[in-house]
C-alpha cells in the first residue's frame, strides 16, 4: 500500500508540483511533541499532523508560508 503523503491530488487551478515526501526531514518546533511537522522539500514546504503522518500533507509556497507565520506571530490565529 503507497504511503499517502508521498502523493499528491492536483486540483483544479494547483500550481504546486507533486513532491516525494518519503525522505522529507520532517521537523517539530515542540521536540517531537507537537501536533505539526514541516519539512522543507524542492523549493517548498510541506506540513503534516503528527499524529497522523499518513494523513495528506499540506503544501505552501515560500510567499503563503511567510504569509502563515506573519499571521501566526500577530495573532490572527488565536482562538482565545
Amino acid at each position: 500500500m503507497a504511503d499517502s503523503t508521498t502523493q499528491q491530488h492536483p486540483l483544479a487551478g494547483w500550481d504546486k508540483p507533486e513532491l516525494d515526501l518519503s525522505t522529507a526531514d520532517w521537523r517539530s518546533s515542540s521536540e517531537g511533541r507537537g501536533d505539526v511537522e514541516i519539512a522543507f522539500v524542492e523549493g517548498f514546504i510541506a506540513m503534516r499532523n503528527s499524529g497522523r503522518p499518513e494523513s495528506p500533507s499540506l503544501i505552501f509556497t515560500p510567499a503563503e508560508w511567510g504569509a502563515f507565520v506573519h499571521g501566526a506571530r500577530e495573532g490572527e490565529f488565536d482562538l482565545t
